[in-house]
């Protein structure tokens, strides 16, 4: 939690006054039992209603004078603590944003959501109970003790004894507790992963009826959370009935060791005095469970900010430079030179990658299932650094190139089609503020959006519900695809981005895309979607295994043939061989 410290530096006021004033509050409640036994030994027995009354004032004034500082308090607290806790979330998120897909994947999604929302949560009460409580419970503890010696030295034994075993107490519990609760924030991880699963994929779920595997399967993590909460909660539970054992058992001795000594008139104690002994007491007990509970509490918040800290220790492995490379027009576009690539797992997912890639010209890539497809795309767009190899871009590595200038370079059109909240115009306009709505309505045409974009009521005001739900899967790929034409840049990346159209429509796409004067990359499963491709690039396995235009790879490469056979006749085949 010291790392985390330096947040507070900007409430120095707050964790001043807010502790201050609740020392205030402590001393005028230990004055309270003082006052107590001056009514109880000097009113009541002399029957002085006079001196009962100005002392019930001085009562009163100190109830609502503790009150106001308590208030003071508590605005500063939770203005510290809600000031801390934006901040930090602010600066996690932040943070988060700057990690590459290495991190990203390997800390999971599901766990940064609960970090910024739940850990941060636990750190933010931390503050607040910190300024509120911390000062004011041990305080209370050790005045209650030292205002009970200066009463009666022999009773103030007791106070010892009773803190001595109140210790013994807590710390099995609360050693007990600690694990507990880390386990408690791993399980809601968990409870957050099938959450969002569930959630994303709500449509899968259905369209398979696997509504009650996934009841289940979210009932066993919440069990165990379940589990984790309950079992802390038992050993929490033992604390404050072992707590009021041991000091009701205090309240005996007071009364009937110090009863004993006032009836014998040993050691100075009246009746007033073994009442404020009583009091003071009661505030030990009730500071020591304060204590407990904020063990607790910080115990929870120590695990959150570990947690938290495991985020921002974690350092992206995509550096960005200050200054852009010397680029050189007449190099190639795109050039791979030996590149190899692995995942955490170890696999190469890529292997000896090389390929020249000039401008104007068009791209294809073709491939089974987990060839290395879309990572190709990943590695092209700097989303990874390759294991091995260079990627280079007009020449220069895309290791010299600012991250801001490679994006605006590359334009990607990823395999999930993904529309974020907000209105049409805001999705179109992503990456660029200066794109009109001229160019948002060229870019829909070229997409082929236009037939369903015209005839909505707002125009590019629309709202778009987060995901896109509102809009069908055919419609998500073109809006997609119009925004990265919009951006106008010099190579556009289409990733297996047109599934979900017809052949019809993916026709007139790939024809107003290759009349773009830029760079083409194109990544399908269709082979007609490549099929006039300049380049066309074979994958299997991570490797090349065949490279050529369609006509040439018919002929050279076995697995590109055998793709084209699952999608068309031998005659077909042929037709497509005499046209290229």
């Amino acid at each position: 939690m010291l790392k985390l410290a330096r947040y507070l530096k900007e409430f120095k006021l707050n964790v001043t006054i807010g502790p201050l004033c609740k020392l205030i509050e402590a001393i005028f409640e230990l004055i309270v039992p003082l006052v107590m036994a001056q009514i109880i030994d000097k009113g009541i027995t002399n029957r002085d209603e006079t001196f009962i009354w100005q002392n019930g004032i001085i009562l009163i004034i100190l109830a609502v004078c503790g009150l106001l500082f308590a208030l003071v308090c508590q605005y500063m607290a939770s203005a510290a603590s809600q000031g801390v806790g934006t901040r930090l979330r602010s600066d996690l998120y932040a943070h988060i944003n700057t990690l590459s897909y290495k991190e990203l994947d390997a800390i999971g999604s599901s766990a940064l959501v609960t970090r910024v929302t739940n850990d941060v949560n636990q750190v933010q009460t931390a503050v607040a109970m910190l300024i509120r409580l911390v000062v004011r419970a041990p305080f209370l503890v050790i005045g209650a003790t030292i205002m009970s010696f200066s009463i009666s030295p022999g009773l103030s034994l007791i106070f010892f004894g009773t803190m001595a075993a109140i210790v013994l107490i807590m710390y099995p519990i609360m050693k007990a507790t600690v694990k507990l609760f880390k386990k408690q924030q791993r399980s809601l991880d968990g409870i957050s992963r099938i959450t969002r699963e569930n959630l994303s994929g709500i449509r899968v779920v259905r369209a398979f009826s696997r509504q009650d595997y996934e009841k289940s399967r979210f009932g066993a993590e919440a069990e165990e959370y379940r589990k984790f909460a309950v079992k802390a909660g038992r050993i929490n539970a033992l604390l404050n009935p072992a707590i009021f054992i041991v000091v009701n058992t205090a309240y005996l001795l007071i009364v009937w060791i110090g009863g004993g000594f006032a009836a014998q008139g040993a050691d100075g104690l009246t009746q007033g005095k073994i009442i404020a002994l009583v009091n003071y007491m009661t505030q030990i007990s009730l500071a020591l469970v304060v204590v407990a509970n904020l063990v607790t509490i910080f115990t929870k918040a120590a695990a959150s900010s570990a947690r938290i800290n495991e985020v921002f220790d974690m350092k992206t492995s995509i550096t960005s430079p200050e200054h852009s490379p010397v680029q050189d027009k007449n190099a190639p576009a795109v050039s791979f030179n030996d590149v190899h690539f692995s995942y955490s797992t170890g696999d190469e997912a890529l292997e000896g990658v090389s390929f020249e890639l000039f401008r104007g010209e068009t791209l294809g890539i073709i491939g089974g299932t987990g060839s290395g497809k879309s990572t190709l795309v990943n590695l092209m767009c700097r989303f990874y650094d390759t294991s091995e190899g260079t990627i280079k871009i007009n020449g220069a590595d895309i290791r010299e190139y600012p991250l801001g200038e490679l994006r605006r370079i590359i334009s990607v059109v990823p395999q999930k089609a993904e529309l974020l909240s907000g209105s049409l115009r805001e999705n179109m306009t992503l990456g660029r503020s200066d794109i009109s709505d001229e160019q948002i309505q060229k870019a829909f045409e070229i997409a082929q959006a236009k037939e369903f974009t015209d005839t909505l009521e707002d125009g590019l005001d629309t709202k778009v519900l987060q995901g896109g739900k509102n809009f069908s899967g055919g419609q998500k790929q073109r809006l997609t695809i119009a925004r990265a034409i919009a951006q106008n840049s010099e190579i556009l990346i289409l990733d297996d981005s047109s599934s979900a159209l017809d052949y019809a429509t993916d026709a007139k796409l790939r024809k107003s895309i290759g009349e773009l004067p830029l760079t083409r990359v194109i990544i399908s499963q269709r082979a007609n979607s490549i099929l006039h491709a300049d380049k066309i690039i074979v994958l299997d396995d991570g490797k090349v295994v065949g490279m050529g235009n369609h006509a040439q790879l018919l002929k050279s490469c076995a697995v590109y043939r055998e793709i084209c056979l699952t999608q068309y006749s031998e005659d077909e085949i042929r037709e497509t061989e005499a046209a290229n």
